[in-house]
């Protein structure tokens, strides 16, 4: 994926586990770590928002474009 999460990041330096942040923006652990974990297809403009909100970040702090075409798009 062309993709990269830091998202996992971002919570360590900001001190707060994955799980306040579900609590704080209203997802499931389970949909979060599909989110951390890079596996997710997409993520809604509303849960990005409460992320960077929360933590008070940039959607650049969490998502980085690797200047790559993905592998998915790739073969299509």
């Amino acid at each position: 994926m062309a993709i990269h999460i830091y998202l996992d990041e971002v919570l360590k330096e900001r001190k707060i586990t994955s799980k306040e942040l579900c609590k704080q923006i209203g997802i499931t652990e389970a949909n979060l770590s599909i989110l951390r974990s890079g596996k997710a297809k997409g993520v809604r403009f509303g849960t990005l928002n409460k992320i960077c909100y929360y933590l008070q970040c940039d959607v650049g702090d969490i998502l980085r474009f690797d200047g790559q075409l993905g592998e998915a798009e790739q073969e299509e």
